[in-house]
């Protein structure tokens, strides 16, 4: 199991959220959550794929995927709640 094929639904949509450039309150109100649940989103993501920072993420998600990474087992964009076309005014 490669180490992305570890993460979560939700842990792989924050981590293509941070690909895009959002700040945890903006991927919060998108999502409906706080912003300390997507900072215990962003701790497990960090941990499973082993990165330290934000910016390591970003570049993980850009080197597998980048804007359409999803989970290999999980892929199907036609389910709602896919990031794909993710925008924020």
């Amino acid at each position: 199991m490669t180490p992305r094929e570890r993460l979560t639904a939700k842990e792989v949509q924050v981590a293509t959220l941070v690909f895009q450039g959002l700040t945890n309150r903006q991927i919060g109100k998108l999502l409906g959550s706080s912003e300390q649940v997507i900072k215990n989103h962003l701790r497990s993501t960090f941990d499973k794929l082993g990165v330290w920072s934000r910016l390591e993420l970003a570049m993980y998600v850009a080197s597998h995927g980048g804007k359409s990474w999803q989970p290999s087992s999980e892929a199907n964009p036609s389910q709602p709640g896919q990031f794909s076309d993710v925008s924020v005014a």
